[in-house]
């Protein structure tokens, strides 16, 4: 078993850029994924697609996710799943926003 605390992963998450999300790798493995994002206001993940589903917990702060049905708000607690090759992304409001992603299978893994 492995116990990981997002909040705490994401104060240590590396950003490429200053301009740029922050990245955490939490967890790998063939069945999954785990990753953390910490975006600074304004901030953003363009959207994309993955052939894996991506789940998105939202840990702290406030953002939009946006998927097949277009943007949508949303605060800590949330769960938001998306089918394989449904286009997904997130951003930040005025607020850091912090949002641990599983993605299953671990992408490569098919």
């Amino acid at each position: 078993m492995n116990l990981y605390d997002p909040a705490g992963v994401a104060q240590g998450a590396v950003s490429a850029a200053a301009d740029r999300p922050a990245v955490a790798l939490v967890h790998d493995h063939d069945d999954a994924r785990v990753v953390v994002f910490r975006l600074g206001p304004g901030q953003q993940v363009a959207t994309h697609t993955s052939t894996s589903s991506v789940f998105l917990s939202v840990v702290s702060g406030t953002g939009y996710v946006t998927g097949g049905e277009g943007e949508r708000a949303v605060v800590p607690g949330d769960l938001v799943a998306f089918a394989p090759r449904e286009p997904h992304g997130m951003r930040a409001d005025r607020d850091e926003f912090v949002l641990t992603a599983v993605i299953t299978p671990r992408p490569g893994a098919r």
